[in-house]
């Protein structure tokens, strides 16, 4: 075993995030928030002059799951918004065809880091109903991104992609917005749209903690 390899990084805000012994303490929420923004979805490939962050895709997933009954919780619309963070904190999402090359090593290293988001947020475990309403929400948005981001048919969404979620033609990021719709978003902005739904979730009035 190799000895005294840093396996830490810092944070924007000068924190320090261990990656093999995170804790909930290690960034603060603005940190959260420029790492999804700056992080992006589709391997950075997009149609637009700019590729889709996950910061973008995660407030989309929150506005979804509000549209299927039962209403969510501002606890489980937290949960929604956050389901992909542990990606801010990594710098990093993985197209699904590396994912089973990948190794057990980085599962784990996301499972730890998904835990520790779990509870710096005070999140509850998914139940089976509850995951499986974000999962709908959540291919929603994919087979949504797929078409209108990043150019793929809808054909082969289905055959290629294997998602079978309906295309949607409304975006519910531009009736929220009022911003252009299926268009990503600079990464200071979507950074700031999501460290404010982040805010008004938690309570919180600053930036820190």
């Amino acid at each position: 075993m190799v000895e005294n390899v840093r396996a830490w990084v810092r944070m924007p805000s000068g924190k320090r995030l261990d990656l093999l012994n995170p804790t909930p303490f290690d960034w603060d929420d603005a940190d959260l928030a420029l790492g999804l923004a700056r992080t992006y979805r589709w391997g950075g490939h997009s149609a637009w002059p700019l590729p889709l962050s996950v910061a973008q895709h995660s407030i989309a997933v929150m506005l979804l799951r509000r549209t299927f009954a039962p209403q969510p919780s501002a606890l489980q619309e937290l949960r929604e918004l956050l389901h992909d963070a542990e990606e801010g904190l990594l710098g990093f999402d993985a197209v699904s065809v590396i994912k089973p090359f990948l190794g057990e090593g980085f599962r784990a290293l996301t499972r730890r880091l998904e835990q520790v988001v779990f509870v710096r947020y005070g999140l509850p475990a998914w139940t089976e109903k509850e995951h499986r309403l974000h999962k709908r929400a959540d291919r929603l948005a994919a087979a949504t991104e797929a078409v209108h981001v990043t150019g793929w048919t809808r054909e082969e969404v289905r055959r290629t992609l294997k998602i079978r979620a309906a295309i949607l033609e409304q975006d519910p990021l531009a009736a929220y917005y009022g911003c252009a719709p299926w268009e990503p978003w600079p990464p200071a902005l979507a950074a700031e749209r999501f460290l404010a739904e982040l805010e008004r979730l938690t309570g919180r009035s600053g930036h820190a903690a």
